[in-house]
Parts: structure tokens; sequence; C-alpha cells
């Protein structure tokens, strides 16, 4: 049976949950950003800057729950003129990527606001097949902090 996909405020989340997710070795593999070790702390502030953008833009991150079960957490995030789309799995729910981030730009392609998503990805991600089959575009190479980024975009309109 497939699993129900649903998106919820982050700060709808258990905390715990977070941190259990962004401690684990395979998240951090593929996320040059996340260099320090998460703690209560380190996840009331994350949550609450998403939240900021929700605030701020009307539109940001969620929880991502697979049949009710926190999977992960993704969606929007303003960046410039830039509406940048990351998402961020559970090892356990990795093969629900592709199904979590259609319904993810679902949601973009009806919102006016959004003429086109920007994916960012680290170097480390080899397998980009996932991208190519949504349409996206390679536009070169980017930094993002200390961080070197591939970038791709995908028009929604």
């Amino acid at each position: 049976m497939t699993p129900t996909i649903t998106f919820v405020r982050l700060s709808r989340i258990d905390p715990d949950e977070i941190l259990a997710h962004m401690t684990l070795p395979r998240v951090a593999e593929h996320m040059p950003l996340l260099t320090d070790p998460w703690d209560a702390d380190t996840v009331a502030a994350f949550v609450a800057a998403k939240d900021s953008c929700w605030d701020r833009d009307g539109l940001g991150h969620w929880g991502v729950l697979s049949d009710n079960a926190y999977v992960g957490w993704g969606g929007f995030q303003k960046e410039g003129d830039d509406w940048d789309f990351g998402l961020v799995l559970r090892p356990d729910a990795f093969g629900l990527g592709n199904r979590i981030a259609r319904a993810a730009l679902d949601i973009a392609r009806a919102d006016a606001r959004i003429p086109f998503v920007t994916f960012l990805l680290p170097p480390s991600r080899t397998k980009l097949g996932a991208l190519r089959r949504l349409g996206a575009e390679f536009l070169g190479e980017t930094s993002y902090g200390t961080a070197r980024f591939l970038k791709f975009r995908l028009d929604t309109a």
C-alpha cells in the first residue's frame, strides 16, 4: 500500500525526532554545512529559523510525514530571487524522496510567486538522475557559506 505523505509545520514535530534524525551519520554524509554537533538547543534554533521563513515569506520548510510518522524535513526557502528547495530524509525513507519532492513541487507550481525552483546539492551527490527526470537544468557550481554546491533550476510555470 502506498503511504500517505503529508506536510506539517516543522514546529509540530517532536524536537527529539529531529535531533535523532540530524545526528545520524548517513544524514551528515551529504550535508557539508552540518559541521557542528546537534543538541536540543540546536534543534530549537533550527526550528525557529525555519519558522521565521514562514513569517517572512509565507512559505518555508515542513516536517514530512509518511502515514503520520516523521520521515524528514524539507521545503522552500527564499534565497535572494530564488526559491530553493531542500529535502533531508531519514535513511529509512530515502526511497520516498521522489514522491515527496513531486508533492512539494506541485505546491510550488500552484504558487504564482514561484516561477522556478533551485536545488543546491553538494558535489558528493553523484546520482542526479531524479533531478534530470524532473526536468531540472544544471546551472553550474556555487558557494553557500563555506561549501561548494551544484546548482540546478526547475521552471515551475
